[in-house]
């Protein structure tokens, strides 16, 4: 029966707060007070956590001072080479942005203003640990001080890459440091990591795995299938959401920000859930730390939101201009990742400018160099730079007789075509 005196449905289409052109005024952003939130128990039952997916863990205050219980108390040593880790990826990224914008390669992604999110993770995981990658986390490769070459040879898609050119550049894999092939699909990565920790489980080995993905993934049916898995078997995985406010062309509201924390999804699945502001590099150390000794302790699994922004577009491939204020990367509140945790080590007395500035210098001729490399076994610019038989290889362990027989005629004809 039709309500004739009820007013009409209406339906709610998200907007972003700032638009092309628009001044941007964070003024009414409620930024955590550093050191603020409690740090539980490991084995502390998710449903006792439920405010930590409500506030967020903080470490540096705005004078780079670490603060309250969630400070891992690190080495100077391991401060250093946390800066100089992200400095590199950095560095790294400007220098392959430039590659693609000459031709050198079809398509780049950076993670400018997100590097703590991947190299202090990094840092607090074992590097016996799996990492189940999406395509913003090359500072894992880089933490983990893969050769630099080995990656652009993957970019270039040269006859250096290791995964002969069947990869889209930047879907890096990397079996040795433990890090699991790149996948374009949104998510797909999800249920693999879950599934890798529960097969880890299985055997009673001690590696846990933990994977990430954007927020946009987070409406993706395989992230709430694994979630699902990881709860139901408590496996021992760490579930990070790198919330760095937009997708590829829309923002967070669109996969529900609008409405509660993405680390919020933890707590309709019973799982523990933290959200950190994800350009803290201590605070991302310290709950990476915190939710791997629990996963260690067989006590389940913990989903992260890392609160962060995408400084750059989404891919080469992106123009932010067109549907973000300009204004809002320069005046994001939690400020960048590395000028934050340079600021800390200057304030411990352990750093300078002048050596900071001679380390940028350094980690720049590093990714020259390195570049100079790979570019010796070819770019984009110089054709195909893998055998045409390599098409059929590496898809069985022994090629089966109809794949023999196709990779025959390809070789016929191109013999009697003259190629």
């Amino acid at each position: 029966m039709t309500g004739r005196n009820l007013p009409p449905l209406s339906l709610h289409v998200p907007e972003p707060r700032f638009r092309p052109g628009d001044a941007v005024d964070f003024a009414d952003f409620d930024m955590p007070v550093a050191g603020a939130v409690a740090r539980p128990e490991i084995g502390t039952a998710p449903a006792e956590m439920r405010d930590h997916s409500y506030a967020m863990v903080r470490v540096l205050d705005d004078q780079g001072h670490a603060q309250g219980p969630w400070d891992p108390r690190l080495a100077p040593e391991t401060l250093l080479k946390m800066l100089r880790h992200m400095a590199l990826v950095r560095a790294y990224d400007e220098r392959l942005y430039r590659a693609q914008r000459q031709g050198k390669t079809s398509f780049y992604m950076k993670c400018t203003g997100e590097e703590a999110t991947s190299i202090a993770a990094a840092h607090a995981l074992d590097y016996d640990d799996m990492c189940f990658p999406s395509y913003r986390q090359q500072g894992l490769l880089i933490a983990r001080e893969w050769p630099l070459v080995d990656m652009m040879n993957q970019v270039f898609s040269n006859k250096g890459d290791r995964l002969k050119g069947r990869q889209m550049p930047i879907m890096y894999s990397a079996r040795q440091a433990n890090f699991f092939s790149i996948s374009g699909n949104l998510a797909t990565q999800y249920p693999q990591a879950v599934g890798w920790a529960m097969a880890s489980a299985a055997r009673g080995d001690t590696r846990i795995s933990a994977v990430w993905c954007g927020e946009g993934s987070t409406a993706e049916g395989d992230f709430h299938s694994a979630l699902t898995f990881a709860a139901v078997y408590r496996a021992p995985v760490i579930l990070n959401v790198i919330n760095n406010q937009w997708a590829i062309s829309s923002f967070s509201g669109f996969a529900g920000a609008e409405a509660t924390t993405f680390a919020a999804r933890a707590v309709g699945y019973g799982i523990a859930g933290l959200r950190v502001d994800g350009n803290d590099a201590l605070a991302v150390y310290a709950a990476t730390q915190w939710a791997a000794d629990r996963a260690r302790g067989n006590h389940g699994p913990t989903l992260i939101e890392h609160f962060t922004y995408r400084a750059e577009g989404h891919s080469t491939s992106d123009d932010p201009t067109k549907y973000r204020s300009a204004e809002e990367s320069t005046n994001w509140p939690l400020g960048d990742p590395i000028a934050r945790l340079k600021q800390h080590v200057i304030a411990l007395g352990i750093w300078d400018e002048e050596r900071h500035a001679a380390m940028d210098r350094e980690v720049a001729e590093l990714c020259k160099a390195a570049q100079r490399e790979s570019e010796a076994l070819g770019t984009l610019h110089d054709g195909l730079k893998q055998p045409f038989d390599s098409m059929f290889e590496d898809v069985f362990e022994e090629m089966p007789w109809h794949l023999k027989e196709q990779s025959q005629q390809m070789r016929d004809e191109r013999k009697a075509a003259g190629i």
